[in-house]
């Protein structure tokens, strides 16, 4: 309660500074409604999200910039990850466990960003919690180390992340950028990257090294394992016969467990009527290859985002058409090679007005029990409300 106090405190004086120094104040209410359909049964609830973003320029090359949010849940607030599971898995379970697999929506208050930036015509330092953002992909980003997508809404917006950056233009078409994330006790267990960017012809291409914590959580006795992970990435994006092309891809070094590698590929093209395809194929060799070896560290670990993917070989494809304007129809589907399940997500995106839109998306799963995109996991869909201000 006290830190909700604090936090509120903060906001008011933020706003308040708004009417006597040059910040600028924005951001946008978002209520979503959302369903589920599962073993018979259906599910609803509603989250009413408010964003406010600050931001000022005040001192000469210096940015401030912080957002806060207020999330607040109503309906089906508590789910249990074991009722989305097959069957032989979740009758090992204790009674006395299940407890342990139940996560809840709570309502929360809480600051998404807060960050300095000081730059100068080439040279930029950027300290706290900032957006970073990497890798080329739509659908997955291996060589995003911060962030895991979600592959039903790949688009929406990524969390903060505690970091110091530094990033230099050393000549017109070559970046590198320098970052330590002090998250962990000391200097050693943080994390540390560095990545040099280079404009070549019709492509833009990264390389980055990165030294980093990895935790692996057993779900069977909820203890932990710690080790080093060390990285090497490249990725790239371009045009190429007149398509959109990218790719990137990382190599794990781990201190004690088996090394592995993930990488994607992508191209997509717009046609003289609108029409908008995309394709891309997703690899992780830490995944796995056969559905039949699932068990309840791979989904636990998926659903909590310590692995991206439970699947190790998998297809992302898109279509979108303007109807009109303000009118965007479409559908994406996700297939998972390694056990032949699939996602279809059929989307609607209108523009009611210069500030107002509104999102329809549903996910259909097409698939035996057990496997990535199982029906079982459950139908639904959510529509979603965005009002800028």
């Amino acid at each position: 309660m006290n830190s909700t106090i604090l936090m509120i405190t903060a906001v008011l004086l933020l706003c308040n500074a708004a009417y006597a120094q040059p910040v600028d104040v924005y951001g946008y209410f978002e209520p979503q409604y959302s369903g589920i359909y599962i073993d018979g049964s259906y599910y609803q609830f509603q989250a009413n999200k408010l964003r406010v973003d600050l931001k000022s320029k005040a001192i000469a090359n210096t940015e401030f910039g912080a957002n806060v949010i207020f999330l607040l849940y109503h309906g089906t607030t508590e789910w249990n990850i074991l009722d989305f599971l097959p069957g032989q898995l979740t009758s090992t379970i204790p009674p006395e466990m299940r407890p342990f697999y139940t996560f809840r929506l709570k309502d929360t208050l809480y600051l998404d960003n807060v960050y300095a930036r000081f730059a100068l015509s080439r040279f930029a330092v950027t300290a706290g919690k900032q957006q970073i953002s990497l890798g080329t992909g739509y659908f997955a980003n291996p060589t995003d180390i911060f962030n895991t997508k979600d592959a039903l809404d790949p688009t929406y917006e990524q969390p903060g992340h505690n970091a110091i950056r530094v990033d230099l233009q050393a000549l017109p078409r070559l970046n590198l950028m320098a970052l330590y994330s002090p998250i962990e006790s000391d200097f050693a267990s943080s994390g540390k990257m560095v990545r040099a960017k280079i404009g070549l012809g019709h492509f833009d291409i990264s390389l980055m090294g990165c030294e980093t914590q990895y935790t692996t959580t057993d779900f069977y006795t909820f203890g932990q394992t710690v080790e080093r992970r060390h990285i090497l990435g490249a990725d790239l994006v371009g045009e190429l016969f007149g398509m959109g092309t990218w790719a990137e891809g990382i190599y794990n070094f781990f201190e004690n467990s088996e090394d592995g590698f993930e990488f994607l590929i992508g191209t997509d093209y717009t046609f003289d009527s609108g029409l908008y395809a995309m394709i891309e194929y997703h690899h992780n060799s830490l995944a796995r290859s056969d559905h039949e070896d699932y068990d309840l560290n791979d989904w636990m670990r998926f659903f909590t985002g310590e692995t991206k993917t439970i699947a190790s070989d998998q297809f992302y494809a898109l279509l979108q058409y303007p109807l009109t304007d303000m009118l965007t129809v479409g559908s994406s589907a996700v297939l998972s090679i390694s056990d032949m399940s699939a996602a279809i997500i059929p989307m609607l995106h209108y523009s009611l007005f210069h500030n107002i839109e509104l999102t329809l998306m549903g996910n259909i799963y097409i698939g035996e029990e057990g496997t990535a995109y199982s029906s079982s996991l459950g139908n639904g869909g959510f529509i979603r409300a965005s009002v800028y201000f």
